[in-house]
């Protein structure tokens, strides 16, 4: 059973930075592609990060040079992580970790997604 679990959202002042991190159970990870993704109220789920099974990663405009996805395994546990510098607070959202099999997308067509983690930016 696919299962995917982020962590690591909260509060930060804007110029500051967080690591959200995605325990992903259940797969092989090396086999997904991976993505992270954010939603505010009212607005359609946005794609930030994506990284693909042979290591390539994409980035959406608003994040470039911000925002970086990585994955990793620790103790065993698949990793994704999203290292987001230089917040704005118009990056507060709902965080959510993706992964599939299908082609790595910044559009939100993947099959398996974590509940979200909040992400706030204000003074």
């Amino acid at each position: 059973q696919v299962q995917l679990v982020e962590s690591g959202g909260g509060w930060m002042q804007p110029g500051g930075s967080l690591r959200l991190s995605c325990t992903a159970s259940g797969f092989t990870l090396d086999y997904y592609n991976v993505g992270w993704f954010r939603q505010t109220p009212g607005k359609e789920r946005e794609g930030m990060s994506c990284k693909d099974i042979d290591g390539r990663t994409y980035n959406a405009e608003s994040v470039k040079g911000r925002f970086t996805i990585s994955t990793g395994h620790v103790q065993n546990t698949n990793m994704v992580y999203l290292q987001m510098n230089s917040l704005k607070p118009e990056d507060t959202a709902v965080y959510y970790c993706a992964a599939g099999l299908t082609v790595a997308t910044l559009s939100p067509s993947y099959s398996h997604w974590g509940q979200g983690t909040q992400v706030t930016v204000a003074s």
